[in-house]
C-alpha cells in the first residue's frame, strides 16, 4: 500500500467514525442516568478530539515537501 492509499483509507475510517458519533451523542440524553450521561459525553468528546488530531496529522503529511528529506 502506498502512502496516499493509506492516508485515504484512514481518512475514510475517521469519517465513518465521525458519522457514527453523530448517532451516539444525541442518544445519550435518553440514558436517564446523569452520571453515565456525563461520562459518555466526556468520552465522546475525547474521541472527537483524537479523531481531529489524526485528521490534522494526515493533512500535515499530505502537504509536507518530501524533497527536503532527501
Amino acid at each position: 500500500m502506498e502512502r496516499e492509499q493509506a492516508i485515504d483509507q484512514i481518512q475514510k475510517a475517521c469519517k465513518e467514525i465521525s458519522l457514527q458519533m453523530m448517532k451516539v451523542t444525541p442518544a445519550v440524553r435518553f440514558l436517564q442516568d446523569e452520571k453515565t450521561q456525563q461520562e459518555v459525553q466526556k468520552a465522546a468528546h475525547q474521541l472527537t478530539v483524537e479523531l481531529e488530531v489524526i485528521k490534522k496529522k494526515l493533512i500535515q503529511l499530505q502537504h509536507r515537501d518530501d524533497s527536503a528529506e532527501l
